[in-house]
């Protein structure tokens, strides 16, 4: 097994992981309001939501990991493109 085919399927291992992180971190993120949280009970915790800290917080991490993932998609897409591996 070549390197560039233990990097492709490291990158395809990294992506399923980080597509679940990604997944559970938007639904932690409190809504806003009129939209499918609420219908599902959102809006009985909106006293119990989390600080302004916090969901700062959140909002970071959120959107770091949504950037690598798409970095990774796109270096998946190039290792398909140009047949490498």
């Amino acid at each position: 097994m070549s390197a560039l085919a233990v990097t492709k399927l490291v990158l395809q291992i990294i992506l399923v992981v980080l597509s679940l992180l990604l997944t559970l971190l938007i639904l932690m993120h409190k809504g806003k309001g009129g939209g499918l949280s609420d219908m599902f009970g959102g809006g009985l915790t909106q006293n119990a939501g989390s600080s302004g800290v916090a969901e700062k917080n959140l909002n970071r991490w959120t959107v770091i990991i949504a950037l690598v993932w798409v970095a990774i998609v796109i270096a998946l897409g190039l290792f398909a493109k140009f047949g490498i591996a």
